[in-house]
Order: structure tokens, then sequence, then C-alpha cells
């Protein structure tokens, strides 16, 4: 939202009340409070007929700084409010002539006294990341009498912006007007489904609007050197989050917004729908699960969209008996054949579903103000909506969900959540325009919590489309409706990597496309991206998305990868498990893990899964892809080839292939199952080493499928020679080096063995050239001498 005319006038639609001055400050407790005059003070009379602004700042975390600016503080807040995780910590605050300054952790902001306001935030008390200067904290009125608060940040000289939620336009943000407003609006446009008024820059800050309604951001786009944002209303709080790296400012953005929650290792599989508007029954579903067993294709899920409800009912929760005469004995026989069963929901409550009448009487529906029900013909005839701020509302939902659950269903779609009106009235009093975006938290927390109960925890998983501000805690989450070709590819990818700079842990995308059917180039090499994408999903919307309807090399793709992801399991786990642990997402723009490299900033067509492996998709028919890999050696998953880094390079690959390339330093860890993601992940495990450099240290831990440690292992080298720590629970693993010299023997210098202390065989060569290590528990210890 623009209020300057150029750099040096107002729009004649607004008038503003800027911080000029800081006037005094009040220190109380954990709190500094800055009052800033709108005019000089050059005497007692300029008190008078004037006007302040209050800044309070302080800290809800180690090392994040929250400002709250305010013009008039007697508004009241009817909510929402983002759940945040506040621990208040003590701070140093300090004030002398020149400043005043609250300091936690490694973060400082310092406010400084003179005739012109600034402030300062500053790590380790000397290095100045951004500020806020001259008039940049206004209060804004405009003509009409609506009211505005902004904040304009400084940006330095090459400093970028990401993040900002699930956008597909350019994932470097500089330029950009972004409107914090949850639409749905597809991939091809700057309308996104999940709106987050966050973002981090390469220079290792992160920035957070705590509020969760319309945030307006211009980035660089109003004034170039300044992120701009304001919010309606009279206050405006926003927190500085120091990494001081990008991956440490997402740590502590989910530390203060939620950690996401880990899923399931069976929701890492692949799932097959029957897609959106296509016909189907049990018959049809049968003939998918079928074909995909018949042509060893490994399936783990298998989603009903949107009709296994009847038409215009949507959403009453009954299986469509028409079609689907005995639904749980369908659910039963599915799960005999291996799958879990994920079923199409959202919160919109048409006037044919059975919940309509029952909805209306206890007063679960959201209303108009007049009292009545708020309907509109939009997606589902006379639709009503269910809110959420209604505990008993929550509980009704739930009760239809826990249902489902009984019968066998594992996982829900949650679809929508976006088409939230304003003009209306919640339960709760909460304000309707915060409500719009906030209404998805709300929507999938009572979903993701009915999975809980009923499953376990770390066995609920969602397919969401929709999210705001901690909506990370309720994963997984998919890219929306997308279309079948290169360049909603790449938007799609576009759209995750800055989501996962946003917070999300795991993401994933319509294999193929949404709207229209791909052509059978596009969808082998979405294949080839969706099967190394956090979470994998074959959905469509009017065809049906079966490898075969293709042609038969579709089929022989879809195998290798799906069989592939399956082997990469307890690597892949292992990161899920860092996701849940500390924010950093499973996909990573190559910013987070090449945070010194500046090729890494603009890379949009890459990205690290994980620390280790680095996937570059193709967008061509002909195979033809350019992509930058930095600095160091790397070996290709699936040839062996070693290259060096720290260029381009342009390739040409068909379709069983692409740029997979392991970094040097690394441990993968590569599972003896391939047919299935959830399996014991560290019984047979083969540990991979890459390249690993003279003088290095190297860990990785195997898990299992609750998430904790069974295996962990630490390689050090010193010149030839290989040294291999290791503590276990019993089960035997493999070691084997790629790229940096064979085995040449191998000597256990100490041996914990289950049979015998220093049984010679606990640690061997085998026929394969690998190191065999026989059960053991406790601690091994063996040496690798290369050639």
């Amino acid at each position: 939202m623009k209020f300057t005319d150029g750099n040096w006038l107002i729009r004649e639609e607004y008038s503003l009340l800027s911080a000029v001055q800081a006037y005094d400050f009040w220190k109380k407790e954990n709190m500094l409070t800055a009052f800033a005059s709108g005019a000089p003070i050059r005497g007692r009379a300029d008190t008078i007929n004037g006007a302040l602004l209050t800044v309070q700042f302080h800290s809800p975390l180690p090392g994040v700084i929250g400002v709250k600016l305010i013009h008039f503080d007697g508004v009241v807040d009817h909510g929402p409010s983002f759940e945040l995780n506040l621990s208040h910590p003590d701070v140093d605050i300090v004030e002398n002539e020149q400043y005043a300054q609250l300091t936690t952790g490694n973060l400082s902001v310092r406010i400084h006294k003179g005739p012109q306001w600034s402030v300062e935030f500053l790590r380790n008390g000397t290095e100045r990341i951004t500020g806020s200067g001259f008039k940049s904290m206004s209060h804004i009125m405009e003509n009409n009498g609506n009211v505005y608060m902004r904040e304009e940040l400084d940006l330095s000289v090459g400093e970028l912006v990401y993040g900002l939620g699930e956008r597909f336009t350019a994932l470097i943000k500089n330029g950009q007007m972004v409107d914090i407003w949850n639409k749905d609006g597809g991939t091809s446009s700057e309308q996104a489904y999940k709106n987050i008024p966050f973002y981090l820059t390469n220079k290792g800050y992160g920035i957070l609007v705590n509020d969760p309604g319309a945030v307006s951001f211009e980035v660089a786009s109003e004034k170039v050197k300044k992120v701009q944002f304001s919010v309606p209303g009279e206050s405006l709080e926003y927190f500085v989050i120091d990494g001081p790296d990008p991956k440490g400012v997402l740590e502590k953005y989910t530390e203060l917004t939620g950690k996401p929650a880990l899923p399931p290792a069976w929701s890492f599989g692949l799932w097959l729908t029957t897609s959106f508007t296509t016909n189907y029954d049990e018959a049809t579903v049968n003939s998918f699960v079928d074909g995909m067993a018949e042509r060893d294709l490994p399936l783990h899920v298998f989603h009903f969209d949107c009709f296994w409800m009847k038409g215009f009912h949507w959403t009453d929760f009954k299986w469509d008996e028409d079609v689907f005469p005995d639904p749980v004995g369908m659910i039963s026989r599915l799960k005999e054949k291996g799958l879990k069963v994920c079923l199409w929901i959202n919160p919109y409550i048409a006037q044919r579903s059975v919940l309509f009448e029952e909805g209306k009487a206890k007063g679960y529906l959201v209303k108009k103000p007049n009292g009545d029900v708020y309907q509109v013909d939009l997606w589902q005839p006379a639709m009503a909506l269910v809110d959420f701020t209604n505990p008993d509302a929550c509980e009704w939902f739930a009760g239809y969900l826990r249902e489902l659950v009984d019968t066998g269903v594992d996982s829900f779609k949650t679809d929508f959540g976006e088409r939230i009106p304003t003009d209306v009235v919640y339960y709760d009093g909460a304000d309707p325009v915060k409500m719009h975006n906030y209404y998805t938290y709300l929507y999938n927390k009572v979903v993701f919590e009915v999975l809980e109960q009923k499953i376990g925890k770390n066995e609920a998983t969602l397919f969401a489309r929709s999210a705001t501000v901690g909506g990370q805690k309720f994963p997984v989450h998919w890219g929306g409706d997308c279309y079948a070709d290169y360049e909603s590819m790449a938007e799609s990818l576009r759209g995750g990597l800055s989501l996962g700079m946003s917070g999300f842990g795991f993401w994933s995308h319509d294999i193929g496309g949404f709207e229209n059917t791909a052509p059978s180039h596009v969808f082998k090499r979405w294949l080839a991206f969706g099967l190394l994408s956090s979470h994998s999903r074959l959905h469509g919307s009017s065809s049906y998305r079966v490898p075969w309807a293709y042609d038969e090399e579709a089929v022989n793709v879809t195998r290798f990868f799906t069989k592939l992801k399956c082997s990469l399991m307890p690597y892949l786990y292992d990161i899920a498990v860092e996701a849940s642990q500390k924010g950093v997402p499973t996909m990573r723009s190559m910013l987070l893990e090449f945070p010194n490299d500046p090729a890494a900033e603009v890379l949009d067509r890459q990205y690290m899964l994980g620390d280790s492996i680095l996937v570059a998709p193709v967008f061509s028919e002909q195979g033809d892809v350019s992509y930058f890999l930095p600095e160091g050696k790397w070996t290709h998953l699936l040839t062996g080839d070693t290259v060096a880094g720290g260029k381009w390079r342009k390739e040409n690959y068909d379709f069983m292939s692409l740029p997979l390339f392991v970094r040097e330093n690394s441990i993968l860890a590569i599972g003896n199952n391939n047919n299935v993601p959830d399996y014991d992940f560290a019984n047979e495990v083969e540990l991979r080493l890459f390249e690993i450099a003279d003088g290095a240290e190297v860990s990785r831990k195997v898990r299992n499928l609750q998430g904790e440690t069974e295996l962990e292992v630490t390689v050090t080298r010193t010149g030839s020679s290989v040294k291999v720590n290791a503590t276990g629970v019993g089960k035997p693993f493999y070691v084997s080096c790629h790229g940096f010299g064979s085995i040449a023997e191998v000597q256990a210098a100490v041996s914990e063995n289950a049979n015998s202390a220093n049984n010679s065989d606990s640690v061997k060569l085998d026929d394969a050239g690998r190191i065999a290590v026989a059960p053991f528990s406790g601690a091994i210890e063996f040496d690798i001498t290369l050639k």
C-alpha cells in the first residue's frame, strides 16, 4: 500500500503523523518505551496540541526484539491473535546521553537521542543489520477516515528479501508489492493461498509483523532502499529476529510461532488420487490400485477427492451410497493392500448438506451482522461457513471426523479456507478482517488435532492448501491449482521455496499439474521433481493421473523415482526430524545451505533436499538444463561421476535422470527397502561417504519411525585414514566410500559386539567392496585405509 508520491511528497488522500524526535524514555521491568514526537520539541509550548507515538521495545525470545508502535492505545483488540511462544527473557537496558538501548542475546536496538528520530538494530553491538529512520514510523489518516500504522525498515546494498508465504512470483521479493490476504488464485498470479507476514533477508535476519489481518508490504517497491509494511488501525507490532544466518532465523522464528510437527514416514510415499471431476467407484479405484501393483509401482496412500460425497452436499461427511454402497468394507480392502486412505474435506457447508440445518439451529455457522446465517452461491449452492471461534462448533465438526477415522480413514485433505468473508460476525466477537487469514489456522488445527487424538502423535498428517502464521504446525501443505506445463512446474517450485523460507517444513504439489492434462514429457519431468520433493502426489482435475494413461515410459519413470525415494527414506526422515526440531525445511533454497555464496542468492530452479542432495528439475522436453554447483566436489547420485563446483553447468538428461548431486563431506543413509517408505531404517542401512576431505568431521543419524536415533555415525579423515565411530542399538549396517578413493582395508580398533567384545568378523569388507558391520550394542570404532 503506497502512501507517498515519489521520494518527497505525500499522496493527496493521506496525512501523516511520523516519528520525528525521541522526546523521552521509560524503563519498566523488561520493556523500554520511547515516546516519539511528531514535530520538533523546542520548548514547553511544543508539547501542547501535538501528538506522540508510543514505541515499546521488548524481547519475546533471546535474540528477538519486539517493537510495538502505538498511536491510540484505547482501541479494543477483539482478536484473533497469533499463538506465540513467549518466554520474555531478561534483557539489558541502558540509557546515556547519546541513546537508549535494549539488548537480548546478541541483538540490540538502539534509539538515538537528538534532533532526529533514529532506531538501529545491531548484531553483537556493532554490526547494523537494519533500522528505522526519520519519519519512517507513522500513523496515517486517509481522507475517508481509514487509519493505518506504517513502518519502513532499511535495506542495505545487495540485500535481498525472501519469504512472505507461498508466493509464485519471483523468489526474490525486492520490487514487489505483497498483500497478506489469502485468496484462491491458483499458482499463476501474485495471489497466494498461504500468506505469511514474515520475511528474511540474505543478511541473516527476519521480520515478523504480528498481525493476522491485512498487512501490506512494499518491498523496495515504494522506496527502493526500504521494506515498508502497514496495517489498518492504531497500532502495529513487529519482531526483529537475528539468525545470524538464514537457518538461524528460521529456527528462532519457528520457536516463536511453532515447530512443524513430524509427519509419519508413510506420508513420504507416493499418493494417488481419484482426481477431481472424474467418475470413480470402488471398481475404478481398484483398477488404479491393482494397476500400480501389477506394474511394480509402489503406492502408499490413496486419496478420494470431492466426489466421495454427493454433489451439492459438500461438506456432509457422508459417502455417496449410490457410488460407494460399502465404504467401510472398501476402506478395509484397501488397507489389506497396504494402503493408507485420505479423504477430501472443506469447512464450507452447502444448504443441501445434512449438517446445514443442524449447524444453523445450534449456532455453529458464521452469521451476518443481522443474525442471518452467512450464505453465498460460491463453490456450493447456498454455502455456509463453520464458525471455528465457537468451541462447540469445533467439537461438532471434529465429531464427524472422528467417525470417519474410526472407519479406517488415516488423513484428510483440508482444501480451501481462503474464501472467508469480512462482512460477518463471529461467535467470539473476533475482528472479521483479521479472521479472513486466521480462519485457516483454526480450521486446520481442529482437523489435525482429531488425527493426533485418534491415531497418535507423529501419525497425524494433512494435505492442506491454505495457511497463515503457525500453520506449519499442521503439515503437510501443497501448492494448489497449477497448470500442466513447465512454467507452472517452475512457479510451483518458487512457491515451495518461498514457503520453506517462511517456516514451513514440508511441502508438495500436484505432479503433472492440476488443470488440463500434461503432455507425457511434462508429466515425466514433473515426476522426477515430485518424487524428490518432501511429499509426492499424483492429482489432477478432469483426467486420471495414473502413469499408464500417458505412456509406458511414464510407468518406468514413476517406478524408478518412487523406488529411489523409498531407498532414501533413512536420509529423508533424518532431515524431516531436523525440520520438526529446528524449523529448517526439507526442501531448501540454495541460500539456506550456502548463505555465503552470492550465486546461491538468486537460484530459483534448483534446491537442496536436506543438507546433502542438490536437485535441479528439468524444465524442457528435450532435457536441456542449466544449474549451478557451489564450490566443492559434487558426486552425481545416480552415475557416481564427480565434478568440481563453483560454476554453472549446462547438460542434457533423459527422463530417467536429472542433475542430482551429493555435496562433499556428506554421509547419505540409503535404506535396504525400495518398495515402502516406512520400514526399519537402521537395519542393514548403507552409509555412503561422499568426498570426505582431509581434516573433515561429518556425522549422520539414522532414526526409527518415531524419529528416535537408532544409529549415529561420525567420520573423521586424516590423510588416507578414515576413522568411523558409531553408536547403535544392535543392527547391522554398511559403509561405502564414493569419490575420494576406495577401501584398501578396515580394522576394528575398539568393538563392543553383542556376541564377542573383539570378534574379528564384526567389521569386514564384503564382496561389494563395502564395510559390513555386524550387529552390536553400545559403541564401535574402526579405521578405514584408503587406496
